[in-house]
């Protein structure tokens, strides 16, 4: 599904066969990049270009990611992958209470509390994650 342009080529999240981690597709004449963003901050980061040869020159895979990083771009991504795909790609993983952030995997340690669900809300532009015995539960506004 298309969720921006960049100089005239689509920005698309796939809704076919998609896979965490969350990521959108961008098709150049002759390359294919992949950018992942998150749900838990505006980060977009290049994740691969295919084929690797034919990598453009830097200041173009900057100009998508940033493009991508637009807050009304982002929001758009954010809210397709949500839902059409209904993950934000956090399951299996685990949130410090002390630290304030997402630890890759399921820890079980003084502070640490699995990640038991977690969603998109898209009309609070917001992510919640419901944790194992924790006092609470966490929102994180985008």
């Amino acid at each position: 599904m298309k969720v921006g342009t960049y100089k005239g080529h689509v920005i698309a999240v796939f809704l076919r066969d998609e896979h965490c981690p969350p990521h959108v597709h961008f098709r150049g004449k002759q390359w294919d990049a992949r950018f992942r963003f998150s749900f838990l901050d505006g980060r977009v980061e290049l994740w691969d270009v295919d084929p690797e040869r034919r990598r453009p020159p830097p200041g173009i895979l900057e100009g998508i990611r940033q493009t991508l990083m637009q807050r009304h771009v982002l929001a758009r991504v954010r809210r397709i992958w949500w839902e059409k795909l209904q993950t934000v790609c956090l399951e299996n993983h685990s949130w410090d209470w002390d630290a304030d952030e997402v630890v890759p995997g399921l820890i079980i340690r003084r502070g640490v509390y699995v990640i038991a669900n977690a969603r998109h809300d898209v009309a609070g532009q917001r992510t919640l994650l419901n944790l194992v015995r924790a006092p609470d539960c966490v929102e994180i506004d985008l």
